[in-house]
């Protein structure tokens, strides 16, 4: 996979250089007398549109949405489970019922890792009823998804546990996430060192937007994209309007990405983004043009590759 990024720059020099900003080593380059840190891999971007295209398939197969209640939901969540399955993951199915329908969660437990230390990454599975839902919340889901495959393929034995999460009926008010955090225990909240929330990273006309919630993975996500010689901005357009909420609600240290929705990309946005000024970042937010057309390459990529340096990052 090639990353769109000044001078071409490769993903083994994106991970040495960030690294070096956040304070951290690659592997084989830790002082004297400590352990090297593990460098993430690279998410190949070909595997995320895998993703999107099985998911489109899903919804096109089923009233082509993938809404909460409906069979696309419950496809979308049986295809992600499969995965996270034959890839050696501990599969938690949740139940909940928000307007008279059945709505599910997903968990995803990498085995080993201190269970009192959780960094855990989630993203919405459902879409309105109004289309297939492929950057809102595709995107974000396929994102995590690779990433714990990446996982798994790397045999990763980081220091804290890894937890990934699919939520049912965001679309609704983060009703399936705030159903999982009313339901922990003031010590298992406890346990959760930080919550990621991947909603909508490949818009048609993106931005690069992390979330100022929790100082640690705020800084993490912007040292990636330093290292990158991409600019970020703060993000504000969904503040408080997806999964992140609850858990911040809860007390939980919570951070993210996002590429931005119906707000309209300003002059100076598109000078040091790319893109067109004047119209939105997603064109097709909530609406049936928003299918794996509705995607931006290079930002799938670039924060593909940010959710699993955050993830390496943040849990060694």
């Amino acid at each position: 996979m090639k990353l769109s990024v000044p001078g071409r720059v490769t993903a083994t020099a994106v991970v040495a250089t960030v690294s070096l900003l956040t304070g951290g080593s690659i592997a084989g380059a830790a002082p004297a007398g400590q352990p090297a840190v593990a460098a993430a891999p690279d998410i190949p971007v070909a595997n995320v549109k895998a993703h999107l295209t099985q998911l489109q398939s899903i919804a096109t197969a089923n009233g082509g949405n993938r809404a909460h209640g409906r069979a696309g939901y419950k496809a979308s969540l049986d295809y992600v489970k499969a995965k996270l399955d034959a890839a050696g993951f501990t599969t938690t199915v949740q139940q909940f019922t928000s307007s008279g329908r059945t709505g599910y969660n997903l968990i995803a437990d990498w085995p080993g890792g201190d269970t009192n230390q959780v960094i855990m990454s989630g993203s919405h599975l459902d879409s309105v009823t109004a289309g297939a839902g492929i950057n809102d919340n595709g995107s974000g889901s396929a994102a995590v998804l690779e990433t714990a495959l990446a996982v798994s393929r790397a045999g990763y034995q980081p220091t804290k546990h890894l937890r990934f999460a699919w939520w049912g009926a965001e679309e609704l008010g983060m009703v399936g996430s705030r159903s999982y955090v009313n339901g922990l225990s003031t010590a298992s909240r406890s346990r959760i060192s930080g919550y990621l929330n991947f909603d909508m990273i490949g818009s048609p006309n993106p931005g690069y937007f992390v979330y100022d919630d929790d100082p640690a993975i705020e800084k993490t996500f912007k040292a990636y994209y330093a290292g990158l010689g991409v600019p970020t901005e703060i993000e504000t357009e969904g503040d408080g309007r997806s999964d992140h909420a609850p858990f911040k609600n809860a007390g939980v240290p919570v951070g993210g990405l996002f590429s931005g929705a119906d707000y309209t990309k300003t002059a100076a946005q598109a000078a040091k983004w790319g893109g067109t000024s004047g119209l939105a970042f997603d064109r097709c937010y909530h609406s049936s043009c928003d299918t794996t057309a509705n995607i931006n390459d290079t930002a799938l990529d670039r924060n593909s590759d940010a959710v699993a340096y955050a993830v390496w990052e943040l849990s060694q």
